[in-house]
């Protein structure tokens, strides 16, 4: 008997699916958890870990156990106060636990298990169930992404890619072919020689002819290679391409005067959990970011997010900056339009029905999705009720909703780009 011994090192993912496991199990605490974080998280802190509080009732597991056993008779000390049957309360206060060890005027409590859960654990449960709306396959997005399929069998390849079984078939059909003839006669001649000798045991010469031939057709069989190149089979591999979407997500933000720094950082909140949505879960979509406030300016991303540029407010500038930008170089016929706009609401009063007429009649035909996120604690302005016009025609691809405080940011994420069923 022999042993086989591992003595390599653990690995640092050894209890990987331990991990995986206890977190499918404990799904609805952490995303709880996740959300609380994202809502008192500043912008910089948004692709950390987080740490997570289980109550430890929770993480209890039945377990089976031996039993005394047998019929067992116990004498306990009687009294006057209680009778069988009776129930007693749980004491109240004391114990070790959330609570520590002062005592408290509350009679519940419960201990906490506290883990910490990675950088990309914490993004996986901030976007699980999130998707892009009404995404769809323009075309073939390139010709650099290809995957191998499989493209049945053929008769050269790499030796690494042989087909045993289609090998080994072939090379016994090979062989049933070359030996058919000779097989059919060795029985035919097996046959005579049986029956010479039961009937002619003295005919030595038709006997020994017989066995010479039986000999000659056992060898010409043997001599038929048991596997041939011929006969070899490989599985062939073939790139196909993969049928990719083209996307473009359109960041309009208002930085105008109206809008205060407190405004501004929710706003910069939402477009950093928007930006590390799309480059996580897509590969091949382009981010535009457009600043507003009289006039429109496509920016880049440091731009975006850290400048302090500032001034009145012209929310139709950006909008016709984007179809601009659309003309130009994302043509609807092979791109996914999407666009997220964020402003407090507050805009020139002429100017709000000029933006509806822009989103009703050239924009929103050519668009995925467009969502619009209003930021203010006040009644909604004017340009919230121009766009519910727009809703109310486009129900399936616009969308808005309103921040009030940071709390918001996260639950409005989530109804805006929340996973759809296809109908």
């Amino acid at each position: 008997m022999s042993y086989v011994i591992d003595r390599r090192l653990n690995g640092k993912n050894k209890s990987m699916v331990n991990r995986q496991r206890f977190l499918r199990r404990y799904k609805s605490h952490i995303k709880k958890a996740v959300e609380e974080a994202v809502g008192r998280r500043s912008i910089t802190d948004m692709e950390h870990g987080e740490q997570i509080s289980i109550p430890a009732r929770d993480i209890d597991e039945p377990i089976f156990h031996h039993g005394p056993g047998g019929r067992q008779t116990r004498v306990h000390p009687g009294n006057r106060e209680f009778t069988t049957g009776d129930r007693l309360p749980r004491p109240q206060g004391g114990g070790g636990g959330q609570g520590g060890s002062k005592a408290g005027n509350s009679g519940e409590g419960m201990d906490e298990f506290v883990f910490q859960i990675t950088q990309e654990e914490f993004l996986d449960f901030m976007f699980e169930d999130l998707a892009l709306p009404n995404l769809v396959k323009r075309h073939l997005a390139g010709t650099d992404t290809f995957k191998p399929v499989r493209a049945g069998i053929s008769q050269q390849g790499n030796p690494s890619r042989i087909n045993i079984v289609r090998s080994m078939r072939a090379a016994h059909a090979r062989r049933i072919a070359l030996s058919g003839g000779s097989r059919a006669r060795l029985r035919e001649a097996r046959k005579e020689l049986e029956q010479l000798r039961l009937t002619q045991p003295d005919n030595l010469a038709d006997i020994q002819r017989l066995e010479q031939e039986i000999l000659h057709l056992r060898a010409m069989i043997e001599r038929i290679p048991f596997l041939d190149t011929f006969d070899l089979r490989y599985n062939l591999i073939t790139k196909q391409p993969t049928p990719s979407s083209k996307a473009v997500m359109f960041c309009l933000m208002d930085v105008s005067g109206s809008m205060t720094q407190a405004t501004k950082d929710l706003a910069k909140r939402f477009y950093i959990l928007l930006y590390m949505f799309l480059r996580r879960n897509y590969e091949r979509i382009e981010v535009v970011f457009i600043r507003h406030h009289t006039s429109a300016k496509e920016v880049d991303e440091e731009e975006f997010f850290y400048s302090r540029e500032t001034g009145g407010t012209i929310v139709s500038s950006a909008l016709r900056l984007m179809q601009q930008i659309i003309e130009e170089r994302y043509s609807p016929n092979e791109w996914n339009l999407y666009c997220a706009q964020a402003s407090d609401g507050d805009n020139w009063n002429d100017d709000s029905p000029i933006c509806r007429d822009l989103l009703l009649n050239r924009i929103m035909p050519a668009m995925q999705y467009y969502c619009y996120v209003e930021i203010t604690p006040r009644e909604h302005q004017a340009l919230w009720y121009e766009y519910e016009q727009v809703s109310e025609r486009f129900a399936d691809s616009f969308a808005q909703q309103q921040i009030v405080d940071a709390g918001d940011i996260y639950p409005v994420f989530r109804k805006l780009f929340q996973k759809r069923m296809v109908t």
